[in-house]
């Protein structure tokens, strides 16, 4: 046979096997998302789901979250999770154990409120922010050490944003919780990498979720005018990163900080 179509043959075979592993990476796995009724969580759902795996959907958003589960089937629950309650996270990885062996978190949930330094009328908006967007990732890595352990190996996604790489201006609660976000990820990784679990953070941009509905039209279209690529990124675009880190395939990261933004951190 001519060398050619051989090495098309081959090509071919590897891209169908290739395939199929994606499709299969997540098979036998549970994975514990917060914040996941709706925006990055639900993407992240929907896509470890179709990759064989299990989802445990934790949120405050019951209607919701319970509407993704009936979509995704079987392989998904929902649990009730206010990420600022150690119960709600105990009761989230016994919710997640009853589904499988528990691979890996992804910390969600986040509130976005930007309010200048200046203007903010007291403490409760800055300590919300930092109740939800710190401490609840705090919480949820420390919930769910112990299940990842029994299970021999694990991976910590935290969710913190460009905002955490560079500041921004009027959101001065935001950025100090997404910095935060980004210095416990790296602690937590030195701390757990001989228990073999990975911890990596996940930078996003501007994206198109509901959390963009806290600014006007006109401001979204000038923030979007700022963006190198020009656009909104995609919910599912932050999903293949995050599910990337979640992988096998990221087995040799922990501590790292990865950007999904169009390149505003540049």
């Amino acid at each position: 046979m001519p060398l050619g179509p051989l090495r098309d043959r081959r090509r071919a075979r590897w891209a169908a096997l290739g395939s199929d592993m994606l499709a299969k990476r997540f098979e036998g796995r549970v994975y514990l998302l917060s914040g996941a009724a709706r925006g990055l969580g639900a993407a992240q759902a929907r896509r470890i789901v179709a990759e064989g795996g299990s989802v445990l959907i934790g949120d405050v958003l019951h209607d919701t979250g319970q509407a993704l589960v009936a979509e995704l089937g079987l392989r998904a629950a929902y649990q009730p999770l206010d990420v600022t309650s150690p119960e709600d996270w105990q009761r989230a990885v016994a919710a997640a154990q009853a589904l499988g062996p528990v691979h890996g978190l992804v910390n969600n949930a986040g509130v976005y409120a930007p309010v200048p330094l200046q203007a903010q009328d007291g403490l409760e908006q800055f300590e919300r922010h930092v109740r939800i967007n710190q401490t609840g990732v705090f919480l949820g890595m420390r919930s769910v050490v112990p299940a990842l352990e029994r299970t021999g190996e694990g991976a910590i996604v935290n969710i913190s944003s460009t905002v955490g790489l560079r500041s921004a201006p009027n959101a001065i609660a935001y950025t100090a919780t997404k910095w935060a976000v980004r210095g416990m990820t790296k602690a937590a990784a030195l701390e757990l990498v001989g228990r073999k679990i990975r911890v990596n953070s996940v930078h996003p941009g501007p994206i198109d979720t509901d959390m963009l509905s806290v600014r006007t039209p006109e401001q979204n279209q000038a923030r979007i005018n700022q963006i190198p690529m020009g656009r909104l990124g995609s919910p599912d675009e932050v999903a293949n990163v995050v599910c990337f880190l979640l992988s096998d395939e990221a087995r040799y990261m922990t501590g790292s900080e990865l950007a999904v933004d169009g390149g505003c951190a540049l």
